[in-house]
Order: structure tokens, then sequence, then C-alpha cells
């Protein structure tokens, strides 16, 4: 079967970062990372304010200097209140010792009023006591705000495995749930009590995940059983579920790979959507300014396109069909009518060179990629990303998971208007399983290497290719 030319990858174009795990529950350990330096740059500008009735150019300076020194913010959230209080006091000891030593080397402090520094050198800890006890408060209902807990099973009832189900069970600030175990020995053989209930057997476990709708994986297996785990991955690749290592062992083949803790644990990502944490805030902010922008900049277009489209052929103007999108849940995706059929059932024939079905004027929106715009709605509504791997109708998702290994994968992240694959050659029909099998290369090529700037040079890149593209029928 054809493979990804490696010449071609994203990485070939991009060298690849990656950034600080910032874990599942993304918004609180964004909160963590920016409390502590936010909390000294907000108590200096307050100094400056009361002493001096403003905030000075060198206090900006200062500030910028600061929080460079303190982000990202330590995780206290699990600390006892005396080990908080003394951290911080000793940590605000370094930072400040730092600063005042290098603003008299410099001479920079004379820029400062002595009395605007010596407020600040103690309202800087207070303020920081103060927000992670807050945070602490808040911290239970910031959970809540990120939907409902993520539900987990561990593989392996060993005792690794168990450690990590003990730590699970005593997190406090945690989004994950614990559904139970998956292990092939009988319970007998296991001599464990008050352990999560044994769920079935590894050969079950693909079964078990979609049954019970499982988002992580923690594969607590010795090194010995590699074949097995091999098998394993392999049937998990027909499933959205988050797999990780829960041993310390090397992995190739990779998507979004890196080493994390889970509730203390170290873990080895095997199989992660790149938009966690930051990441995850980057993609969604940059789609929601890009599509913004664009939309105001094409509804004169959108508009004489749906008057278009309605005066040409009866039939509504605005195609909605079912797709898979993010974990692979069914979405309603929007394009302009280009055929005079809305097929949308468990047998869809894709489109096709001198299709009877198209429309005149379908053909030539189709071939511009001018049918894809009202899918920029779809990014505001949070459904799609501007950039991603191509949604495929439901009834042609069923068919070709059962056809090509790693399939449902391309499904960790949302389907995009533009993706890798089809500005390397995949756009449009997809007769054969071989380019398909290449569409698929592509896509987990792009979830191995995303980057804000493969992003753009995506976009750029479709820019250039719609206006003379023949592909797309």
């Amino acid at each position: 079967m054809f493979k990804a030319n490696p010449s071609l990858s994203a990485a070939s174009y991009f060298k690849r970062t990656d950034p600080p795990y910032m874990g599942r529950d993304s918004l609180l350990r964004l909160l963590e990372a920016t409390l502590e330096p936010a909390a000294i740059v907000l108590s200096l500008w307050a100094a400056a304010w009361f002493v001096d009735g403003g905030i000075d150019p060198p206090y900006m300076i200062l500030s910028l200097l600061v929080f460079a020194l303190t982000f990202p913010g330590q995780s206290r959230l699990h600390e006892s209140l005396f080990a908080i209080t003394a951290n911080t006091l000793i940590n605000w000891a370094v930072v400040a010792g730092l600063l005042l030593l290098v603003g008299w080397a410099t001479r920079y402090y004379r820029e400062f009023s002595t009395d605007a520094i010596y407020h600040w050198l103690w309202m800087a800890p207070v303020a920081e006591l103060g927000a992670s006890l807050t945070l602490r408060r808040v911290a239970p209902s910031l959970l809540k705000l990120q939907g409902p807990p993520e539900r987990a099973i561990i593989v392996g009832m060993n005792d690794q495995g168990l450690a990590l189900a003990n730590n699970i069970k005593a997190a406090r600030f945690s989004r994950m749930e614990l559904t139970g175990f998956v292990d092939s020995r009988d319970t007998s053989r296991l001599n464990v009590t008050n352990a999560p209930p044994l769920l079935g057997k590894i050969d079950q476990l693909a079964d078990i995940v979609k049954a019970r709708q499982i988002n992580l994986i923690y594969l607590s297996l010795p090194m010995a059983s590699q074949p097995r785990i091999l098998q394993i991955l392999d049937d998990l690749k027909d499933t959205t579920a988050s797999v990780y290592f829960v041993p310390d062992m090397f992995v190739t083949d990779l998507i979004q790979g890196q080493q994390s803790t889970v509730c203390g644990m170290p873990v080895i990502s095997v199989c992660e959507s790149p938009f966690q944490g930051k990441n995850g805030f980057v993609k969604r902010a940059s789609d929601i300014v890009l599509s913004i922008l664009i939309l105001l900049l094409i509804h004169p277009l959108l508009m004489g396109i749906a008057l278009a489209v309605k005066l040409t052929s009866p039939g509504p103007v605005i195609f909605k069909q079912r797709r898979y999108g993010l974990d692979g849940e069914e979405i309603l995706v929007y394009k302009f009518r280009s055929m005079t059929v809305t097929e949308d059932g468990g047998t869809i024939k894709q489109a096709q060179k001198n299709d009877a079905r198209i429309t005149p004027l379908g053909a030539f929106l189709r071939r511009s990629s001018l049918d894809e715009l009202p899918q920029f709605v779809n990014v505001l509504q949070g459904r799609m990303s501007i950039v991603g791997p191509r949604p495929h109708a439901v009834a042609h998702n069923e068919l070709y998971r059962k056809l090509i290994k790693g399939y449902m994968v391309r499904h960790k992240v949302k389907p995009g208007i533009t993706g890798w694959a089809q500005v390397n050659g995949f756009r449009g029909e997809t007769d054969t399983l071989e380019k398909m099998q290449g569409r698929i290369d592509y896509d987990l090529d792009y979830l191995r290497n995303w980057s804000l700037q493969l992003d753009l040079h995506i976009i750029l890149k479709t820019v250039r290719l719609v206006s003379k593209d023949q592909k797309a029928y």
C-alpha cells in the first residue's frame, strides 16, 4: 500500500518542539501556570499605583522581566497550607534577591520609588498566597466547567497498575474517573482486595473501550509483553481513546508521544491529541480569529453563491451531511449544494468525473472549493477547525475503518476545511483503497508534527492550489 513520502512529511518542513505537557485538566493547569506570575506582576502595579499614582515605563519593563522569570508557575493544588506558604516565601526570596542584585549592579533601581519597592516586597508573596488559596477553593467548579469526567481503564492489574489506581482515587483535583481494570488472569490469581472492578480480558479490550466509551487507556504491562502490547495497539486503532504506557519503555511510531505524569505516576503517551493544554488554546483561538476575519471578507461572495444555487436548481441552498468529528462523534457539516441529490444515508457514492448528479454551477463550486465556504460557520461553532483531517461521510467512515489500520486515529482532532493530505495531492475522489491509505498516512503525519506554523503553511498552500487543482469533482 501507498505510504506517505518521508520527503514530504510535515517534519521535513518544520522542526517540531514539544511543549511542556499541561495535563488532561488543561484549564486548571493553565491557571496554575499563569497564577504566580500574574499575582507578582499585579502586586507590582498595585504598589506603583499606590505610591507613585501611576505605572511608569520602568515598571512595565520590570513586569515583563518578572513574568519571564516566574512563568510557568508551580502547581500547588496538592500541597498542604504549610508547604504552600513555605514554598511561596522561598521562591519569592530567590526571585526578589536576584532582581535586587541585578538592579543594584546596573543601577537600574534608581528608576523606581524606594517606597514602591518596599511595598512590593511584602505584597507579592501575600498576593501569591491569596491567589493559590482562591484557586484551591474554586478548582472543583472549574473542573465541572470542562465537562463530564473522562473515563479511564488500566490494562494490567500489577503493582504499578494498582499504584496508579490508588493515585487516581486519591487525586482531589482531577477530571479522571477510573472505570476499572482489564487483565487476562483469573481473579483468584490476582490476590488483590478493594481494587476497582475487573472489566474483562485483554483480548476483549477494544470491545470494552467502545462499549463503555472509554477516553483514556493506561497500559501497565512488562516489557517482556512486547508482542501482546503491539497487538493491543493494533486493536485500539479502531478507537479514539488516548493510550499511555505506565512502564518506562521505548515505542516507535508514536502519535504526540511524550512523557508526563498522571496523579504522580510517570506515563508515556502513545496516541494523543496534539491539542492539549496550551496547544489547544492556541489552536482554538487561531480558528476563531481567522474564521471571523475570513467570513467578514467573503460574506458578499457567500450571499452571491447562495442566490445562484437557489436560482439554478431546485433544492436547499445549504447541504447538511453527517460526518465524524472529534473523538468519532457525529457532527453536521455545511456545504453549498452542488448536486441534484442530498445523500446522507447508509450508502453514499463519492462524486466522480462527469458525475450526472453534479449541477453546472456545482461543478464550478466543487472545482474551486467554493462549496466548502459555509464550513467556516462550523469552525465558529467548534465542530471543525480550519486545518485538520478532512471529514468523511459516516457511511465512508464505517467502510474504511474496517479496511485501514489506524483510520480512526485521525479523529483525535477536529476535522478541517483543508488538511495536510489535501495539499499533498490527496484532494477529491478516493476511488481506491490505496488513495485512501495515502490520505490517512498524511493525516497521521499531521497529528505527529502539528504546529501553528504548519497550519499557516497549509492554509497558504491551499489558496495557491485551489485555483488550478482539477481533482475535485
